[in-house]
């Protein structure tokens, strides 16, 4: 949610729109090529850099076109390649869309060291969907530059546009080290707007903003270092350097009157929004029907939002963009259900209707993603505080709900809200609450697998695979707009990642779209080679579910602080039937441990009575308490902990041929 200052400031911009015209834009153009960058030999400002950037330019221009009122950024960067990993690195290109921006105009170019230029061909550009960190789905502009080899220049360009962005991000890092950025900012100029464009930098500091020709005023950094992600790392804007360009009045206010005034304005703006009729009450008491405690009736109201009534925002629901535009806007709880669907808003509206309904308690309360930045209270400023939930009194504290989340299970919030600050709006004293943390046990990875292990090392069976919680809901999200066949192929690409001799079959996904029950995937594997043969020995790994499984922290360094979405556990069963005439020759199980009251490991290794099935049960959780970010200077103990667990998870045992 926005509060209502950004929708003031929305309504108050459009009406020094009417009758202003669009400045011209002017055709971009290369820049002359400085023989000095193609005689480069070293990078300049990364010694063992394989590319630099040798500038990085943005032109962000915000401009009214009729009643529409847009923000135009023109990207121009050249890299100079100094080695093969920079080819390889550099070479391929992906321009993110942010929201409903639109990428255009995009040119680039290749010069290589002798002088000769290969252009970008215009059929070279083509969308894709990429997966960044955290299993994120992300839609590019992809190319390729053309002959790119160790010594060349490359260039390109682009352009994006969308509706005016009264927050916008400019980032100063890139994945390899800029000599140069330099952003030029263009604000609104409208006469008697009373709204003017202004900044906060975060890990980096500025002289001042130089004023340029045609209303640009610019700024820059030289000698950047590069960004790098790392496992596990804080958001990237939690830790690298970039600025907030924003347009607001010139206001000096102490952080707790701005949130006192901010938290009195969603609520004066909401208050009508959940309020109901006479209709809401008698649907409320029905769903309630023999409910007795407050959280039970709560449950039950929160449980038909969520599975009766559709959210026309989730991109699963099978509706098509033109059944959006013919939708009418609901403008009250009843209009939603009456409707039998609603944005993510309205059914959170619809909820806090039907609480109101049976006597609670029930506000809007904002709150910030963690995924995306960590929110200081002391910033006097809505931004980081876009999202809405609903806060429901009960007794003496406040719970939490957020209908908008198809697959999040009651009593939890989108792992993104919760740990969070979240302002309880008020007509008097809004206040902030800390929204609770859900235990590990509540997400688990429930893994089970019957196999066969025959005398040539291969290891053949069935494999069952079950995710509650957070972990769950994730997994759902991910693969409830894909194609049965898109989520067939992102387990077949999981396995082969760990092991690539693994053949599946018969693979069974359930429970996608499913809003309570777990998600679930089964399969058919076989794995030739799985366990090596010695002569009358085979060697085997018990631990089927982390084979192949890389270190979850490689570097003996760090330079990021480390955070983990959420606490999670691991339930894993493992049955293998040994090979006819082979029997246990070494069968001790890994030790157990446990990390303070943040994480442990069990491990336990037995046989059947008949001595021909091999049971591994293995057990492990993170995250309790809340143990959720570290400092920089905790890692060593972080990656001691989960270095151990790989050890042990890789350990092995050995069976022996009898005579």
């Amino acid at each position: 949610m926005n509060g209502r200052s950004r929708v003031n400031r929305l309504s108050m911009i459009a009406l020094w729109v009417c009758g202003c015209a669009a400045a011209p834009v002017l055709a971009d153009d290369w820049k002359p090529i400085d023989p000095a960058h193609l005689a480069m030999k070293a990078p300049s400002v990364e010694k063992d850099a394989d590319a630099e950037v040798i500038f990085w330019e943005v032109r962000v221009q915000d401009e009214v076109d009729g009643y529409d009122i847009r923000s135009v950024e023109r990207h121009y960067l050249r890299i100079k390649v100094f080695t093969e990993r920079g080819k390889e690195s550099q070479s391929k290109v992906d321009i993110p869309y942010r929201g409903t921006g639109k990428i255009s105009d995009i040119a680039g170019r290749t010069i290589k060291s002798d002088g000769t230029i290969i252009e970008l061909k215009k059929d070279a550009v083509f969308d894709r969907t990429i997966v960044k960190s955290g299993d994120r789905k992300v839609k590019v502009k992809s190319f390729a530059m053309p002959a790119v080899e160790p010594g060349c220049l490359i260039e390109y360009r682009w352009k994006e546009t969308r509706d005016i962005a009264f927050y916008m991000r400019v980032h100063f890092q890139r994945s390899i080290p800029i000599q140069v950025v330099r952003y030029y900012l263009k604000p609104l100029s409208i006469p008697g707007l009373p709204f003017g464009m202004r900044t906060m930098s975060f890990r980096v500091s500025f002289d001042k903003f130089v004023k340029e020709k045609d209303g640009f005023y610019s700024v820059q950094q030289t000698n950047v270092p590069a960004f790098h992600e790392e496992p596990q790392m804080p958001p990237e804007d939690q830790v690298r350097s970039w600025m907030l360009v924003y347009y607001s009045k010139d206001r000096k206010v102490a952080p707790a009157e701005f949130w006192q005034q901010y938290g009195k304005e969603v609520y004066e703006q909401f208050k009508g929004e959940m309020k109901p009729n006479d209709e809401v009450r008698k649907t409320a008491a029905e769903i309630v029907g023999d409910a007795s405690t407050p959280d039970q009736k709560l449950d039950r109201l929160y449980e038909f939002c969520r599975t009766k009534m559709k959210n026309v925002n989730d991109d699963a629901n099978g509706m098509t963009p033109d059944d959006r535009a013919k939708l009418k806007d609901n403008k009250s709880p009843a209009d939603t259900l009456k409707r039998g669907m609603g944005t993510g808003k309205d059914l959170n509206m619809l909820f806090g209707a039907f609480a109101s309904a049976l006597g609670f308690d029930a506000r809007v309360a904002n709150l910030a993603d963690r995924s995306d930045i960590f929110f200081d209270v002391n910033i006097p400023d809505d931004y980081f505080l876009q999202f809405y939930i609903v806060a429901v009194k009960v007794g003496e504290g406040w719970h939490f709900y957020d209908a908008s989340k198809p697959y999040v299970p009651p009593g939890m919030l989108q792992w993104q809200y919760e740990g969070q600050e979240a302002l309880i709006s008020d007509s008097k004293k809004p206040t902030f609450v800390m929204t609770p943390l859900t235990e590990p046990e509540k997400s688990l990875h429930r893994r089970t697998a019957k196999l066969v292990l025959g005398e040539d090392g291969t290891i053949e069976g069935d494999v069952r695979i079950e995710f509650t919680g957070h972990a769950g809901a994730e997994r759902k999200e991910y693969n409830d707009d894909d194609s049965p066949t898109q989520r067939e192929e992102t387990i077949r690409n999981g396995m082969k990642g760990r092991m690539s001799t693994a053949e599946l079959s018969n693979i069974k996904i359930e429970n996608v779209t499913d809003r309570v029950k777990p998600f679930v995937y089964s399969f058919h594997v076989r794995v030739p080679g799985y366990s090596q043969r010695t002569g009358k020995r085979l060697f085997l790994q018990p631990e089927f579910f982390q084979r192949g499984v890389e270190p979850l922290f490689p570097t003996s360094e760090r330079k990021h602080g480390v955070y983990f979405h959420y606490g999670w556990s691991e339930d894993d069963t493992v049955e293998i039937t040994l090979p006819a005439g082979f029997a246990l020759d070494n069968a001790d199980a890994p030790e157990g441990f446990t990390a303070s009251r943040v994480s442990k490991y069990d491990v336990h290794i037995s046989l059947t009575g008949d001595k021909k099935t091999l049971i591994y049960q293995r057990k492990f959780f993170f995250g309790a308490n809340g143990n959720l970010v570290f400092p920089q200077t905790s890692y060593p103990q972080l990656k001691m902990i989960f270095d151990v667990v790989h050890e042990r998870d890789n350990h092995t045992i050995t069976l022996k041929q009898e005579k």
